[in-house]
């Protein structure tokens, strides 16, 4: 069995919670003494670097690609009761840029000392928030650079936007040379433009080594077409505004139905726990049910794991754009602070987080997250033909949300808690898309072909590219505790003849999984597949036993090909459905350390030795894609696009569990 020994492995939750006062109730403040799964506050970040300092391993010049709470383990947390002293512990991934050296950092706040100090060989941490923006003074004074805008009439460099990328996929001579690299795209944004992404400076990319401050690379492969109008955001370009929408407010008189303490909510039979991750983002924490007198476990942590978008076009300056928006970014510290009334209702409370900068200088970024209630429609309903008496119940759910922009895409995700028991994931995809600037102006008439190879004209001279992205979750169910086994759920027809003469019958197979290597599997639309997550030892009142199941919504297979150079760092997409057995570190479903890897880390390392997952403390991972073939309606700006997956009892329940809500 091979040996699953990990470096120092961070886990979760960063970005102190600070709630933003609005009208009444008012939200009660943390207690104290703080919970083992609150995100540190800004006092104990600013602890790790002066610990670190202190112990003399931090040199002048290092930096944090991350800081974050490092959890306790699980049966730590669980054996947890408030009031009690909880153990308090920093995970950092500390950068000595210069040198080229990465350490992962665990330091003991508690006790104010550096409890371990790994140097981390052949890896490079997450794009700095730094190096979003010093590449720029180091392209604009690149000789190469001017010449290149001269060529195509651009006297006014200050009007070039310079975007900064990952490397994505590495030629022989740039991973040889063991660098950190980082790539270079432009855009033309005169002064008072909202939206450059619709002008790209095409056939220009450069490729930086910010450690040594140049250009290593710059490529220029032709002169094309820069666009000037037709892609700007602002009523004057796309006026007249509609005259004919009334105010539609949502408003709650008579307070809010939910209460936060500390991290905590409660809201109707839920209560669970949220932080923010500057990886993950939202990671939703032991969420539980209140089932009469029983308090019943769900799900003990739930998060974004990883996100992967690969570009479909062959052209040089596009084969590498391939963006693992955590494992080369972090969602959590790109989350946008969000508007009132835009982002979310009026009626959502709003919470700040605290991160640490790439120096380890805390800092509060407002409004990242929002929770609510929302009307969705009937939650159930039947009427009466006889007595003419319907009866009808409106459903309202629980919002947990937060927006991330990654350069030129925005992502909402929400973790959504129904008065059902079922938790539904939601992501919104809006934003711009990644344009091409082409010679054609309009299209031949048939996709495929010419500048719409591998894309869409959308505009004079620009091609949206076809792509995908693809999410994946990782979902630690405790169903009813920690002792679950996984099934593989599939629909059969029964074969015509015989007992099925009519040839209507149909069944369910249930399978189930008993190691990790067994439990992978696709989505399959011609069994209705589904997978349940089932309790080994309780059972509900009519003997079945207890269980949630994942439900897929919108989903999509990888079109890059298995021995694609992308497909090696995100083998994720290679399952829709995983499963392993819970260990504390592993929690990225590409591996930890994404940047500039070369591939087979996370879920299939783990999952080589195949460990058993029948009755045992099991995590299931769900991927699930979307298929980007641009349309001309999305363009200058996408509408959002919305898919997930729900998390629903099957069986945890002996009947509908929604009967007692009041129909007013």
């Amino acid at each position: 069995m091979l040996c699953r020994i990990a470096p120092l492995l961070f886990l979760v939750a960063c970005g102190a919670m600070a709630p933003v006062p609005l009208d009444t109730p008012p939200l009660q403040a943390r207690p104290a003494p703080p919970h083992p799964l609150d995100s540190l506050t800004a006092d104990e970040l600013e602890a790790v670097p002066a610990i670190l300092r202190a112990s003399g391993k931090l040199k002048t010049g290092m930096l944090f690609p991350i800081v974050v709470l490092k959890e306790p383990p699980k049966a730590e947390v669980l054996r947890y009761r408030p009031g009690a002293l909880a153990r308090r512990e920093a995970f950092s991934v500390v950068l000595d840029r210069r040198a080229r050296h990465t350490y992962e950092a665990v330091v003991d706040l508690g006790n104010q000392r550096l409890f371990a100090w790994n140097e981390i060989q052949n890896v490079q941490p997450a794009v700095l928030i730094e190096e979003f923006d010093s590449p720029k003074k180091i392209v604009a004074a690149d000789p190469r650079f001017i010449a290149a805008m001269a060529k195509r009439g651009i006297a006014d460099l200050s009007e070039v936007q310079i975007d900064t990328w990952a490397a994505g996929l590495l030629s022989a001579d740039e991973r040889a040379s063991g660098a950190r690299l980082l790539r270079c795209l432009f855009y033309l944004r005169p002064k008072g433009s909202r939206n450059p992404y619709f002008r790209p400076i095409e056939g220009v990319t450069a490729t930086v080594d910010p450690s040594r401050g140049k250009v290593v690379d710059f490529v220029d492969s032709g002169v094309v077409p820069v666009v000037r109008e037709g892609g700007e955001l602002d009523e004057a370009s796309n006026g007249p505004l509609r005259k004919d929408m009334k105010p539609l407010r949502i408003i709650q008189p008579e307070g809010r139905s939910f209460t936060v303490k500390g991290q905590e909510v409660r809201w109707q039979k839920w209560r669970f726990r949220f932080a923010m991750h500057p990886r993950e983002g939202v990671v939703i924490h032991n969420a539980r049910y209140r089932d009469g007198d029983k308090v019943r476990s769900v799900l003990y942590r739930g998060s974004l794991s990883e996100m992967v978008v690969p570009y479909g076009d062959i052209d040089r300056n596009w084969v590498w754009r391939n963006a693992f928006d955590l494992g080369e970014y972090g969602v959590g510290r790109l989350a946008d602070s969000l508007e009132v009334g835009l982002d979310a209702p009026e009626n959502a409370a709003f919470f700040d987080s605290t991160f640490a900068d790439d120096f380890g200088k805390p800092y509060v970024q407002p409004r990242t997250i929002a929770i609510y209630e929302r009307d969705v429609g009937i939650l159930w309903k039947h009427f009466d033909f006889e007595t003419q008496h319907s009866e009808t119940r409106r459903e309202r759910q629980l919002v947990v949300k937060f927006v991330a922009t990654i350069g030129n895409y925005d992502y909402g995700i929400s973790w959504v808690f129904t008065q059902t028991g079922a938790i539904l994931v939601e992501t919104e995809l809006t934003g711009i898309m990644l344009a091409k600037g082409v010679a054609a102006e309009r299209s031949m008439g048939k996709s495929g072909e010419g500048p719409e190879r591998f894309g869409r004209l959308v505009n004079a001279n620009t091609v949206a590219v076809n792509h995908q992205h693809f999410f994946n979750f990782r979902l630690d169910l405790d169903v009813d505790g920690t002792t679950n086994t996984v099934v593989e759920v599939n629909n059969r027809s029964l074969p015509s003849g015989g007992e099925n003469v009519f040839g209507n019958a149909f069944f369910l197979e249930e399978r189930r999984r008993k190691t990790e290597q067994e439990a992978s599997s696709m989505l399959n639309m011609a069994t209705q597949r589904f997978w349940r997550v089932i309790s080994s030892r309780e059972k509900n009142a009519l003997g079945h036993p207890t269980a949630y199941q994942l439900v897929a919504g919108h989903n999509a297979i990888p079109f890059f090909s298995p021995g694609a150079e992308v497909r090696k760092r995100a083998r994720f997409t290679d399952h829709h459905f995983w499963a392993t057995r819970y260990r504390l570190e592993e929690t990225n479903a590409a591996g930890y350390f994404v940047n500039q890897n070369t591939g087979g880390d996370g879920l299939p390392k783990w999952i080589a030795d195949n460990e058993p997952i029948d009755d045992e403390d099991v995590v299931i991972w769900y991927t699930f894609g979307v298929t980007h073939n641009p349309r001309p309606e999305e363009w200058p700006v996408m509408p959002s696009h919305r898919a997930g997956f729900l998390l629903q009892p099957d069986g945890f329940f002996a009947r509908n569990p929604a009967l007692d809500v009041p129909a007013k």
